[in-house]
């Protein structure tokens, strides 16, 4: 059974899932198209609700392109690629270790279960922390500015100096 859990500032929820239950239910014809959408969506809010897009904005073009974009191939491959980064994203976000992109791509094309399952765990992760202090202390956006280096200060010792005084 997944544990529902609020989303921070979207007013709306997500869920922690049993990693091995997503892999194996994902095995069942188009619960991954189920899943894709809301994993995407739950990103998405959360995403809306820290005044970033770089979690997604559209979990329906998402959906769009696994699914009748699957025929084509190239929008599902670009879809698997940008829900992988928005995790990662996600995760930075909540001061969590990211998943590991290679890993990710040995799951998906060795054994696409393991790979389902092992996004939820990067989603997990953000979810069970979203509402901690890190994920409160973490930057919503880096900051580019930097402040004035204080200036040099001089601390070499001159022939002058070594002279005993008279």
């Amino acid at each position: 059974m997944a544990q529902t859990v609020d989303i921070p500032g979207a007013g709306t929820t997500a869920k922690i899932c049993n990693v091995i239950g997503v892999g194996a239910l994902s095995l069942i014809p188009f619960y991954t198209w189920i899943w894709w959408y809301r994993a995407n969506r739950e990103m998405a809010d959360y995403g809306r609700a820290r005044g970033t897009e770089e979690l997604g904005t559209s979990p329906g073009k998402s959906l769009l392109a696994v699914s009748l974009g699957g025929l084509i191939i190239v929008p599902a491959i670009m879809s698997f690629f940008s829900t992988h980064k928005r995790i990662v994203a996600a995760q930075k976000l909540t001061g969590q270790t990211p998943i590991n992109g290679w890993i990710s791509v040995i799951f998906y094309f060795v054994f696409s279960p393991a790979w389902i399952a092992y996004m939820q765990s990067g989603l997990n992760s953000v979810w069970e922390n979203s509402g901690s202090a890190a994920a409160a202390a973490a930057p919503v956006a880096e900051i580019t500015e930097t402040a004035p280096a204080a200036p040099a200060v001089d601390t070499t010792i001159t022939a002058a100096d070594d002279q005993p005084s008279a």
